[in-house]
């Protein structure tokens, strides 16, 4: 089988490379080592590999950003530094991690896990688990949010963004040039992460932004309709909430 390590620091991969050469788990006969995101991305444009060992911070920028270049269908087993939180959403969506700094027992342990699950691999949750560790480890304000597409990692700017809006037991992002994509949060936590100047939350189903604003209807005092650029899928009324009103009217003078 085919391995690739994704690692810049030279004597981590040739460490690594060493152990994977030794151990006598799953035969390997191909091992490439990439030393940054650049080698990475042109890599995985025309070649494929069984398996990917990939340290999350490299020298020219985050590893995750290689999802949104190419295509990788591929287990993963990620070699990190990451807090807690990002260890635990490792351990539920990813073949494995090895936090470093690893020993040979760590990779060994990996590769066990690796022979027992890499039939039913699913790349989705992995980019699940990504976009929940990217977003969860920023800055308190979001200004870029990341979202899974397919196979891929998108990353959306805050100016592209028209508005969220929940729906069931699930959070979407519709974009101003009307792409539509499901998001792992809820209105009442998100809000906070967001630019208060950008979006407000104008009711319990729906965080818009003052570009997406399209229209105001003022059927009364207390009731004022907003039409909204794109239009929803869901024709609905969407009103703003009478308790949100004024601060809502403050939001817009801004």
């Amino acid at each position: 089988m085919k391995v690739a390590i994704v690692e810049d620091e030279l004597l981590a991969a040739n460490y690594l490379k060493q152990l994977l050469e030794q151990q006598n788990i799953i035969n390997i006969d191909y091992i490439k080592v990439l030393r940054s995101k650049q080698e990475a991305v042109l890599f995985f444009s025309d070649n494929n590999v069984d398996l990917i060992f990939m340290d999350i911070q490299l020298g020219d920028g985050n590893s995750l950003e290689i999802f949104e270049k190419v295509e990788i269908k591929n287990p993963i087993v990620f070699v990190t530094a990451y807090d807690e939180y990002a260890l635990k959403v490792f351990k539920h969506f990813t073949i494995d991690y090895i936090l470093k700094p690893f020993e040979n027992d760590e990779v060994l342990s990996a590769l066990t896990k690796y022979k027992s699950i890499s039939t039913s691999f699913d790349i989705t949750s992995t980019l699940d688990s990504l976009v929940s560790i990217e977003n969860q480890t920023k800055s308190k304000v979001l200004n870029k949010i990341m979202v899974s597409n397919g196979n891929k990692l998108i990353v959306l700017e805050e100016e592209e963004i028209a508005y969220f809006f929940a729906s069931g037991k699930h959070l979407f992002i519709t974009t101003i040039d009307n792409r539509t994509y499901i998001y792992n949060d809820n209105l009442k936590d998100i809000i906070d992460k967001l630019n208060s100047n950008v979006f407000f939350k104008i009711n319990r189903k729906y965080i818009v932004s003052k570009e997406a604003i399209k229209e105001v209807i003022k059927h009364s005092s207390q009731k004022i309709e907003i039409i909204l650029n794109p239009l929803p899928e869901i024709k609905t009324e969407i009103l703003i909430s009478k308790m949100q009103i004024s601060e809502w009217k403050k939001w817009m003078e801004k």
